[in-house]
């Protein structure tokens, strides 16, 4: 199956799980080593600490770039697919934080989200 091979909304569904997906890897590259610095955790040297990042990154971008091309062919213009990205962002972001950081749930996460659904909003108004 090719790109072109997707509907529409076949094609942007599997965008945004491509972007979720995509984004998962991306943060843990981002923060996983954070939680070495917190009391108790083995150190590492921070050149090992770049160089797995970077391959975890490695997988993100394998998944990121395709997925952006497979939202372009399927009509999304570069303002869709980056808000996308950022409402993705925030929604694999909080659990993380909160699951794999230890941080602690403020309702403010939830009117950030909700400001980010609003940007989705007004970059698809014209097409709604």
């Amino acid at each position: 199956m090719s790109i072109g091979d997707l509907s529409r909304p076949a094609g942007v569904a599997a965008t945004v799980v491509m972007l979720l997906t995509s984004n998962l890897f991306m943060t843990f590259a981002w923060y996983w080593h954070l939680r070495l610095q917190k009391p108790g955790a083995s150190h590492w040297p921070l050149i090992a600490i770049i160089i797995v990042s970077w391959l975890i990154a490695l997988v993100e971008y394998m998944i990121a770039v395709p997925a952006n091309r497979l939202g372009a062919a399927s009509g999304l213009n570069v303002a869709q697919l980056k808000i996308i990205q950022e409402v993705v962002t925030v929604c694999v972001f909080v659990p993380f934080m909160i699951l794999f950081m230890g941080e602690k749930w403020r309702w403010d996460y939830l009117w950030a989200l909700l400001c980010m659904v609003g940007a989705v909003y007004f970059v698809n108004r014209s097409r709604l």
